[in-house]
């Protein structure tokens, strides 16, 4: 079936994070947001009459997963991305945001170092001060407007910081790379020299423009599989984070069972009912869905892309490799951040994310979410060119 992504759906009135709380956020009423990452787009439909199928039983209690649902988790990762897991990996939880926490927790003691590579996704930063740990940031390198990786400093932070646990996002929130196999080889084999454990953060791998590839970090190799968390999740692909379900794969029984126990600590026990049936009928069914998605996706950038080069020349949008987050450089006007803000919500009428939020290499810049109508991204666009004026 052909799937409407030019469809507005009103989500005000729904309690809806981006949409229904700009009061109790500090902000004005009124602004087009494009801020936080989930889509506005409906879910697939299947997932839809799966959903609607378990409300109609009408009994919510206890559940848990069989073997349908790993096979259709499993299947997916090994079309979608060559990812071959087996039964014993997988650990749900219900959020790559909490299974971070866990893993902050279970591989590292209060007061101990976490290594980061900054601008990143900011829990990055607060689950760990939040939970005592000592935060060292590695500042990745724009370049001829493309990040890399200053793996010189990568080693030096790790081997000085004596760093056990390395917060790796991939595909990077914010800046929008892929990290290539490369890559990815080398900060693996520098994490394995130093005893250094390392979390995955790979929501964002359904989301890959053409010409690039997404590796999971645990499939490069079995040493490099031995000292990883891949965290996963349907939560981005399919627009379900309101239900809280997200699959983690653990090869090092002695690293599950470190993370097992942080969880248990916690009290949690049962996964969210619908949580399990969202995602288990997503990956059994949302394949088409996923390719048109991505599809209207590039439509997207590309009008972005244009409007930036044409009308929005003080800003520089960094060519994103992968995720639906557009990344823009705003330093060219030489304003404080402050005032860049202001300049955004006063003038252009906009919620964005702040870059300064994403830590030290995030000052001037935004984030925009475009994963929306394509009538809603250009009317951003338009606002944020009338502002200009």
């Amino acid at each position: 079936m052909r799937y409407n992504f030019d469809e507005v759906v009103d989500r005000r009135g729904t309690n809806c994070i981006k949409y229904d709380f700009a009061k109790e956020r500090g902000m004005p009423e009124g602004l087009l947001p494009l801020w936080v990452a989930d889509m506005d787009f409906k879910t697939p439909l299947q997932v839809i009459d799966s959903l609607v199928k378990s409300a109609r039983h009408g009994i919510f209690g206890y559940s848990d997963s069989k073997d349908d649902y790993f096979q259709a988790v499993a299947n997916w990762f090994a079309k979608r991305h060559n990812y071959d897991v087996k039964a014993g990996w997988l650990k749900k939880t219900p959020g790559v945001v909490f299974a971070l926490t866990m893993a902050i927790r279970a591989y590292t003691e209060p007061g101990e170092a976490v290594l980061i590579q900054s601008p990143v996704y900011y829990p990055f930063t607060g689950c760990s001060e939040d939970n005592d740990r000592k935060v060292i940031g590695t500042q990745l390198i724009l370049k001829d407007g493309r990040y890399e990786i200053d793996f010189d400093d990568f080693e030096k932070k790790i081997k000085e910081n004596n760093i056990r646990l390395f917060l790796l996002c991939n595909p990077h929130n914010p800046v929008g790379r892929v990290w290539t196999k490369e890559e990815l080889l080398t900060m693996g084999q520098l994490c394995k020299k130093y005893g250094c454990v390392v979390f995955s953060d790979e929501i964002h791998c359904d989301f890959i423009f053409p010409g690039h590839r997404h590796q999971v970090f645990g499939a490069l190799s079995s040493d490099l599989a031995d000292i990883s968390v891949i965290a996963t999740a349907p939560s981005k692909t399919f627009n379900l984070a309101g239900l809280q379900i997200a699959n983690l794969f653990i090869p090092n029984p002695s690293l599950k069972s470190a993370l097992n126990l942080e969880i248990k600590r916690t009290g949690f026990s049962q996964m969210n009912t619908m949580g399990l049936v969202s995602c288990q009928s997503a990956y059994e069914h949302g394949w088409d869905w996923l390719d048109q998605l991505l599809s209207y996706l590039e439509g997207n950038l590309n009008l972005a892309r244009d409007f930036f080069r044409d009308r929005l020349s003080p800003f520089t949008l960094i060519e994103p490799e992968g995720t639906y987050l557009l990344w823009f450089d705003g330093r060219g006007l030489g304003l404080k951040q402050g005032e860049l803000n202001k300049l955004m919500i006063e003038k252009a009428n906009l919620w964005l994310d702040d870059g300064a939020i994403f830590g030290p290499g995030g000052e001037g810049f935004q984030r925009i979410n475009m994963a929306c109508p394509r009538s809603t991204l250009l009317a951003a666009l338009e606002r944020l060119a009338l502002a200009l004026k």
